[in-house]
């Protein structure tokens, strides 16, 4: 099989994937929870089929049509990889997705006949996540095997600097106002202030104080700004050595190294008052985060070692528990929970830059996964985090109130993130890892619109 070219079977399973996980989304989501009361027999309701009186039958019979569809496609995922002669672990994980999914549909009978079981539910739900985690493992694998062998390019070509502006910006007070604000890197402050965002909606949903929200996100500004001033510093001399970085402000010795630091500690003071006017907890956490992202991440994870970026994840994840207690002043469960969601979807968003930036970040001497690893494992763990997010993301809404918006938006947009990550093992060049970088981005954004919206909904 040639691995540049679409093969059937990788689609069959991608499609059986995503198919049993749009199932776990609803049965996890109220878009099913509340409608599962408007029908509490199985396979019809009250005897009768496809009766559509109302919303909530139809989102019921729509449920169970799914599952039925979705059936069909993982038995021909089974036929494919028992025809083809797969490798043993690619037949005994789609084996396995096939020989629970009788189970699976058993369980959801008996739950849809037995209301108010937790334990049913429960049960229900893991086996689902089961069978979504052996399909995935399953395309992670058939992937790795049609194209791990083949040639990359995903770090060929010139690459291009991370800011817009040019390696010239000019003289003059405006063009060293800018260079100030490169410093503080303004492209991540919108998602990182939309993941704080999400946290203070699903702890408060309506009754958001609009002060604590404008101490917050004003806060969690300075706090980015702070945290990435303060890993130019750190990092300039190894910024000089990547064409990624070295028109930085600090790596062309536009704004010196003893500025830049004032400027970094003013800022962090900044976000700590801010901080500490909503709650000391949520200013402890407020430090955590850039003491993280500054020393434990800059200084000794990402020179040292290729579980970086993994480990790095928490500092992403810091803004969700920095909303939930900025409205509650505890750190909750759900909080926890949007906070993993965050973790597990950062090595999956960044391992596509890694790729396309592989020759930059060796030349930087920094030891990612693609450069001491290999470009194939890590296209392979971009599937398997991939994987792990949608399932947190599933976790997220069974522990809230999150509906149908959540439940679409994980939906469409993670099967447009699982539809470039094929693509990129397909094509394996520099276009593709930023294509599936762009699709994270556009999958966390819209996840986390969603939750807001939907927190948000009386």
């Amino acid at each position: 099989m040639n691995g540049n070219t679409p093969d059937r079977f990788v689609a069959v399973l991608a499609a059986a994937a995503m198919g049993v996980y749009t199932l776990l989304v609803l049965g996890a989501t109220t878009a099913l929870t509340g409608a599962a009361d408007a029908c509490t027999s199985w396979p019809a309701c009250g005897g009768q089929w496809f009766a559509l009186d109302s919303l909530d039958l139809a989102v019921v019979w729509g449920h169970r049509t799914a599952a039925a569809v979705t059936g069909v496609v993982v038995v021909a995922a089974a036929v494919f990889a028992w025809r083809r002669g797969e490798s043993r672990r690619v037949r005994a994980a789609v084996t396995a997705a096939l020989a629970l999914y009788p189970v699976q549909i058993a369980l959801g009978a008996y739950t849809a006949t037995t209301p108010g079981s937790s334990a049913l539910a429960g049960g229900h739900l893991a086996l689902a996540v089961g069978i979504f985690a052996a399909l995935v493992l399953a395309l992670a694998w058939t992937l790795d095997a049609q194209t791990g062998h083949l040639p990359s390019a995903e770090w060929e070509g010139e690459p291009r600097h991370d800011d817009s502006e040019s390696s010239d910006p000019g003289t003059g007070p405006l063009a060293t106002a800018k260079a100030y604000l490169r410093l503080t890197k303004p492209r991540l402050m919108w998602l990182l202030c939309l993941v704080a965002g999400a946290g203070m909606a699903l702890a408060g949903g309506t009754q958001l104080a609009v002060e604590t929200v404008a101490l917050t996100l004003g806060g969690g500004v300075l706090s980015i700004g702070a945290s990435g001033t303060f890993n130019h510093v750190l990092e300039r001399e190894k910024d000089k050595k990547m064409a990624r970085t070295d028109d930085r402000p600090l790596a062309t010795d536009r704004i010196p190294p003893r500025n830049a630091l004032a400027f970094g500690l003013v800022l962090g003071v900044g976000s700590l008052a801010a901080f500490a006017a909503v709650n000391l907890l949520t200013a402890f956490l407020g430090l955590t985060a850039i003491v993280f992202y500054s020393v434990v991440y800059t200084l000794v994870l990402k020179p040292n070692t290729r579980q970086s970026t993994v480990i790095g994840g928490a500092a992403g994840a810091l803004p969700a528990l920095i909303g939930w207690a900025a409205v509650t002043g505890e750190v909750g469960v759900a909080g926890i929970a949007l906070a993993a969601v965050i973790f597990l979807w950062t090595p999956a968003h960044f391992y596509n830059l890694a790729l396309a930036y592989k020759d930059d970040y060796e030349r930087g001497g920094f030891p990612l996964m693609p450069v001491v690893e290999g470009e194939a494992k890590t296209r392979r763990h971009i599937v398997y985090y991939l994987g792990a997010t949608l399932v947190s993301a599933v976790v997220l809404a069974a522990l809230t109130d999150l509906g149908a918006l959540y439940a679409g938006t994980t939906v469409a947009l993670g099967s447009v993130f699982l539809y470039f990550a094929v693509r990129l093992h397909r094509e394996r060049d520099r276009s593709a890892a930023m294509r599936s970088f762009h699709a994270s981005n556009a999958y966390l954004g819209c996840l986390l619109v969603a939750v807001v919206l939907d927190a948000m909904v009386v």
